[in-house]
């Protein structure tokens, strides 16, 4: 698909660019305040903690002192309060960027029907998401939430970070952009391609169960080397994997490198997880002046990327003798 047949004619991009002509005003008053409100509070941030901390040594044992339990307390204390003031202290910038995104994405992403944006919110299709798929996590957060229509299927998109926190440790289970969409023919059962496990993961994995998942291998050397298939209905699933989702894997390595892609069906739920660090809908920093070519159009490159992927996996259980314009109807 040529991202170039999406993008907003010639009267649409002269309103965006008046748009971005007015952001860059307020860019210019927001930088401005940063550039102060820095400082500022993070000085006086460590200018408490310095105060405080000699003042506990008043308190703490001559040996111990600057060591003392106050003191750690107090370390760790500052090092999270600087978080929340740098972020307090960067506010007018980062609520004028979001209010522009929220402006301009409906807009550009114009080929989308019935579209919603949010930021921050968990996605309505998130509980359908099948954990076999993503793996045990306890902490969960969530960036833009795009949702709408294309090509005549709903879908919802979204970036999340999914983690596992032990204690003081924290692991990153996925982190990149989930697509949840419609199947043209729902799979009757589960079936979820993820990467590989290593030995000793699936060792550890295998001591709990498999959860009523049997694996199966679609004959690819190289994918089966990649991923792992499992489902709960094996004979539902063989024909699939060893047919339309081994094409779809393929191309999904050709075009999004990097760690393999994961695809979930269930019933007429489709899901396709792509990890990536990438923020797909970010706008520059506030220091850097907006750009319409440079900033704006990569936004509507990647939606349609993104699209195009999630139209092609979602007719991975499609019959052969469909056409593809009775798929779509």
């Amino acid at each position: 698909m040529d991202a170039r047949n999406f993008m907003p004619d010639e009267t649409v991009v002269a309103g965006i660019r008046k748009d971005i002509e007015r952001y860059e005003v307020e860019r210019a008053g927001a930088y401005a305040q940063v550039i102060w409100r820095v400082p500022v509070f993070l000085g006086a941030l460590v200018v408490v903690a310095g105060i405080v901390a000699y003042g506990f040594n008043g308190f703490a044992d001559p040996n111990e002192q600057w060591l003392s339990s106050p003191h750690v307390f107090l370390y760790f204390g500052t090092v999270v309060a600087l978080f929340f003031a740098y972020s307090l202290a960067m506010r007018p910038a980062t609520k004028l960027r979001q209010s522009f995104r929220e402006h301009v994405l409906p807009i550009v992403l114009g080929f989308i029907k019935d579209m919603r944006y949010a930021n921050a919110t968990t996605p309505d299709s998130f509980d359908r998401l099948p954990r076999q798929a993503t793996g045990s996590f306890n902490r969960q957060g969530f960036d833009d939430v795009v949702s709408g229509k294309y090509e005549g299927f709903p879908f919802e998109l979204y970036e999340a970070t999914l983690s596992q926190k032990a204690g003081k440790s924290s692991q990153t289970i996925f982190k990149g952009v989930v697509m949840a969409f419609e199947t043209i023919t729902p799979f009757p059962g589960l079936l979820v391609a993820t990467r590989r496990a290593g030995q000793i993961s699936r060792f550890f994995r295998d001591m709990f169960g498999s959860g009523g998942l049997e694996e199966v291998q679609c004959g690819v050397a190289q994918l089966d080397e990649t991923y792992e298939f499992h489902t709960d209905n094996a004979g539902a699933a063989r024909p699939l994997v060893s047919g339309r989702l081994a094409k779809a894997l393929q191309w999904l390595n050709e075009t999004w490198p990097g760690e393999p892609a994961r695809v979930a069906l269930q019933g007429s739920d489709g899901f396709l997880l792509i990890p990536s660090t990438k923020n797909f809908f970010e706008l520059p920093g506030i220091s850097t002046p907006l750009d319409y070519r440079a900033h704006i159009e990569p936004l509507v490159a990647d939606m349609v990327a993104l699209l195009a992927t999630a139209a092609l996996v979602r007719k991975i259980g499609q019959p052969d003798d469909v056409t593809e314009e009775a798929a779509q109807q």
